[in-house]
C-alpha cells in the first residue's frame, strides 16, 4: 500500500493529472467530480484519482488510462466503501506520513455502528463514509466547508434522517433535525460556540448508535458532570434505574432540550413533576417548596437590578453593587443545578444566601438613588441661592448707577456751572 501510494503521489506531482483534465472538462455529475476532487484534501496532500478509482491516470488515452490491467476498478460498490476508504485510513504507519494526530479506527468503529452493522448484513440503504464525507471535494473537519464541520454535522445526518421515505423501512422518526434546531444546544452553537453538542457528541461519529436506557445518563454525564453526580444522590436514581427508564430523556428529552425554567417545578400547568407526582404526595410537597424558593429568588434579584438599572441611568456609581449582584445571580444558577438532587434543603441554602445578596445590592441601589435626590435637592438650592446673589447684585449695580446719575444732575444745575 505504501508503494502504490508514493508512486501514485510521485507521479501527481510529476504529471498532469489526466482523470482531473478529461472529467473537469465534462459536465453534470461526471464534470462536478473532476472539480471538486481539486480541493480535495487528498488532492491537497498529492494523491490522485487512482488511489480510489485505479488504473493509470498519467495516460492520455481514455481506454488505457482504465484499463483493468493496471487496477481500474471505476466506481466502487456501495459495500466496499467502508474497506475501500479503510485500506488507507486504518493504517497506522501510512497516514502518520499526512497526519500524525488522525486517529485509525474509524474503520473498526464503524463496523461496531447500527449502520456498519446493518451494511453487513446487506442493507445498501446505510450510509457509509461517502454519504457523510462525500467522495469528492473532502475538506478537513476543521474548515467550514467541510460536511463534518460542526455546524454542517446535523444537515449532514440529516440527509438521511429527515428524509422520510428513507427512513420508512426501519420506523424511525424524521423529526429530529427540526426537534434539534430548537435546542439550547443549537441555539448555542448556532451562537458560535462549536463545542455545543451535535449529533455526533451524543451518538458517536463512526460508531454511531442510539444510546441505550442504560447509557443515556452517561452520554449527557460527559457534558453535565455535576449534574449528573447530583441525579445519583437524588431519589429518584433508584425507581429510574429499577424500570429502566432514561431520567435525562425524561424530563429534558433528547433531540429538542429546551431551555429549563422553574416553571417545570411548579404543580400546575407545565409541570413536569406532575408526570409522576401529584401536587399532595412528599414529592409533590417537595416541589412546590423548591419552586417557591427559586422563584422567590429570582423575583428578588429582579427587584435589584431594576433599581440598579434605575440608579446607573441617573448617573450613579453601582458597580461594586453589580458584582453584589452577579454573586446572587451565581447563587440561582447553583440552585437550579441542585434541583437534580430533589432535596428542597440544598435548594434553599443557595436561596438564602442569593437573598442576602440581592438585599445588599438592592440597599446599594436605594443609597445610590437616595444620593442622587439628595444632590439634585442641593443644586436646586445652590441655583436658587445663586440666583439671589445674582439679582440682589443686579440690583445694587442698579441702584448705584441711579446714585451716580442723580448727583451728576445736581452738578450740572449747580450755580455758576457751565451749562454748555
Amino acid at each position: 500500500m505504501l508503494a502504490v501510494l508514493a508512486w501514485a503521489a510521485g507521479d501527481a506531482k510529476s504529471a498532469v493529472d489526466q482523470c482531473l483534465e478529461c472529467h473537469a472538462s465534462r459536465k453534470g455529475r461526471r464534470g462536478n467530480a473532476g472539480r471538486e476532487f481539486r480541493d480535495d484534501i487528498h488532492a491537497k496532500s498529492g494523491l490522485t484519482c487512482a488511489i480510489c478509482h485505479g488504473g493509470d491516470p498519467n495516460e492520455e488515452d481514455g481506454d488505457k488510462a482504465m484499463d483493468p490491467k493496471k487496477g481500474y476498478r471505476g466506481v466502487p460498490k456501495r459495500s466496499e466503501i467502508p474497506q475501500l476508504c479503510g485500506r488507507c485510513h486504518s493504517d497506522g504507519a501510512l497516514m502518520r506520513t499526512y497526519n500524525p494526530s488522525l486517529r485509525t479506527d474509524q474503520l473498526s468503529q464503524y463496523w461496531t455502528s447500527v449502520h456498519g452493522q446493518r451494511l453487513r448484513a446487506g442493507d445498501m440503504n446505510v450510509a457509509v463514509c461517502s454519504d457523510c464525507h462525500r467522495p469528492h471535494g473532502i475538506r478537513p473537519g476543521s474548515n467550514p466547508l467541510s460536511s463534518v464541520y460542526p455546524l454542517e454535522i446535523p444537515a449532514t445526518c440529516a440527509r438521511c434522517h429527515a428524509d422520510s421515505e428513507r427512513m420508512k423501512p426501519y420506523r424511525i422518526p424524521t423529526t429530529q433535525l427540526a426537534d434539534y434546531h430548537a435546542s439550547v444546544h443549537y441555539q448555542a452553537l448556532k451562537g458560535g460556540d462549536l463545542s455545543a453538542p451535535t449529533c455526533a457528541t451524543c451518538h458517536g461519529n463512526h460508531g454511531a448508535a442510539p444510546p441505550g436506557v442504560a447509557s443515556v445518563a452517561r452520554v449527557c454525564g460527559t457534558c453535565h458532570t455535576f449534574q449528573g453526580q447530583l441525579f445519583d444522590q437524588s431519589p429518584h436514581r433508584a425507581p429510574f434505574q429499577e424500570k429502566k427508564i432514561a431520567a435525562c430523556l425524561t424530563c429534558h428529552s433528547n433531540h429538542r432540550v429546551l431551555h429549563p425554567s422553574d416553571i417545570t417545578l411548579a404543580m400546575g400547568a407545565g409541570s413536569l413533576c406532575l408526570k409522576c407526582h401529584a401536587s399532595s404526595d412528599s414529592a409533590g410537597q417537595s416541589a412546590k417548596r423548591i419552586y417557591a424558593d427559586l422563584s422567590g429568588l429570582n423575583a428578588s434579584l429582579a427587584k435589584a437590578a431594576e433599581v440598579l438599572d434605575r440608579a446607573e441611568r441617573a448617573g450613579m456609581e453601582v458597580s461594586e453593587a453589580r458584582v453584589t449582584l452577579s454573586n446572587g445571580n451565581e447563587k440561582l444558577i447553583k440552585a437550579r443545578v441542585d434541583v437534580h438532587a430533589m432535596l428542597p434543603a440544598s435548594v434553599e441554602r443557595d436561596t438564602s444566601e442569593g437573598h442576602k445578596l440581592a438585599l445588599q445590592a438592592d440597599q446599594a441601589g436605594e443609597q445610590a438613588l437616595a444620593d442622587y435626590a439628595f444632590r439634585r435637592k442641593g443644586l436646586a438650592l445652590s441655583l436658587v441661592a445663586i440666583s439671589f446673589v445674582v439679582a440682589t447684585l443686579w440690583l445694587l449695580i442698579r441702584s448705584l448707577e441711579r446714585r451716580s446719575d442723580d448727583v451728576e444732575l445736581a452738578q450740572s444745575r449747580a450755580p455758576g456751572t457751565d451749562s454748555k
